[in-house]
């Protein structure tokens, strides 16, 4: 089978338009991914990227036609001001689905695993209302964001290894078929031009409610 290029996951995303009443603003959940790569190719509507990294907050428009896209460690929250539909681009296929993403829950829960899974399982609103309520927290003081890094990887710690497994089923196949296809060419062998093949993988029909809004995905890992 040949996975997805880059070993990359692709979903189409309908950010909330819920207001939080923490800031008044409408979007997503607060959140950071910790060993994938992020990108946001905007489809439709209006809004902004919200993020915080070492550099500090930034506000980045989102208009249709805009192609935005960030690394592990900086949190991230779409923020809607009008329909907006993002297709995202994920690297690392499987990994963010198998817990590659910390919300910023205050202290008090992200420092506690049972209280953490508790949290993530509220129903949207109130999910989101607690992280930005931690988000805005960390916005105060530079430290704190250090400091949330650093509970934020003792909480994944002990999924990892899993998570080596399903790279090694996605990113590291394309690399390492790229780097045997480099090989052969420099040989003169261009048989695998001859095991060339079409997959596609269609746009669910279901539904899910994701950090940042209602999502579509494409089962790259299982191509037609």
């Amino acid at each position: 089978m040949t996975v997805f290029p880059g070993g990359t996951s692709v979903t189409r995303l309908s950010v909330y338009d819920g207001v939080c009443a923490a800031d008044g603003l409408a979007g997503g959940t607060p959140h950071l991914h910790l060993a994938s790569t992020e990108a946001y190719a905007v489809i439709g509507g209006s809004g902004e990227l919200h993020t915080l990294d070492t550099a500090g907050l930034r506000q980045s428009p989102l208009r249709a036609g805009d192609l935005i896209w960030f690394s592990p460690g900086v949190i991230h929250r779409a923020v809607n001001h009008g329909d907006l539909q993002v297709l995202v681009i994920m690297s690392n296929a499987g990994l963010p689905e198998a817990g590659d993403a910390v919300m910023t829950f205050p202290p008090d829960v992200v420092t506690d695993p049972d209280r953490y899974r508790e949290a993530v399982a509220l129903p949207v609103p109130e999910r989101r209302e607690l992280a930005v309520r931690g988000f805005r927290r960390l916005l105060s003081d530079p430290a704190l964001l250090e400091e949330f890094y650093d509970h934020a990887v003792a909480l994944v710690r002990p999924r990892v290894a899993d998570w080596h497994t399903l790279w090694s089923e996605t990113a590291e196949v394309d690399a390492a078929r790229t780097a045997s296809i480099l090989t052969a060419l420099g040989a003169g062998d261009g048989s695998h031009l001859r095991r060339s093949s079409l997959r596609s993988a269609p746009q669910s029909s279901e539904v899910r409610s994701g950090m940042c809004g209602h999502l579509r995905t494409h089962d790259v890992r299982n191509p037609g």
